[in-house]
C-alpha cells in the first residue's frame, strides 16, 4: 500500500495515506503557504471538499472520532488531514503522530469501495 491520487480536479487533490486508519489528505493544486492565503472561493470549496471527505468517513467506517489536522510545518503547503479513528487503532486516544499506545487489530471495510465513495461525492460535487 503507498500514498494515491484518489480524485483530482483542477483546484484540488485527495491522497489517501498509508496507514491502519482511513486517513485522506486534501491538497491546493496551487502551493499556498497558509489557510488565509487561498482565495475565498477556493477556500470554500477546500471545506465542501473537507465536509464530504468527513461525510463519507463516518457512514463508511463508523468511527470513534473523526481528526482534521493542518500542521504544514516540514511541507510548508496548505493539505489538510482527514483520519477515522477508533479506540483499538495503535495510537487512540493520541494523534497518529503520538506515542504508539498497543497492537492494533482493526477489521475495517473495504478501502477501495470506501476511495470509489469519497470520488463519486467529490465528483458529482464539484463538476
Amino acid at each position: 500500500m503507498s500514498n494515491m491520487i484518489i480524485y483530482e480536479d483542477a483546484s484540488f487533490y485527495v491522497e489517501q495515506e498509508e496507514s491502519e486508519i482511513p486517513w485522506l489528505k486534501i491538497f491546493t493544486k496551487e502551493p499556498y503557504k497558509e489557510l488565509g492565503d487561498i482565495p475565498l472561493g477556493l477556500r470554500k470549496k477546500l471545506w465542501e471538499t473537507y465536509d464530504l471527505i468527513e461525510y463519507e468517513m463516518q457512514h463508511y467506517y463508523n468511527p470513534d472520532k473523526i481528526n482534521m489536522a493542518s500542521f504544514a510545518n516540514i511541507l510548508p503547503r496548505v493539505h489538510i488531514h482527514v483520519m477515522a479513528r477508533f479506540k483499538e487503532d495503535s495510537y487512540f486516544p493520541n494523534p497518529m503522530w503520538g506515542e504508539k499506545q498497543r497492537d492494533s487489530k482493526l477489521q475495517l471495510a473495504d478501502q477501495d469501495a470506501f476511495h470509489k465513495r469519497v470520488f463519486n461525492a467529490l465528483t458529482q460535487k464539484h463538476n
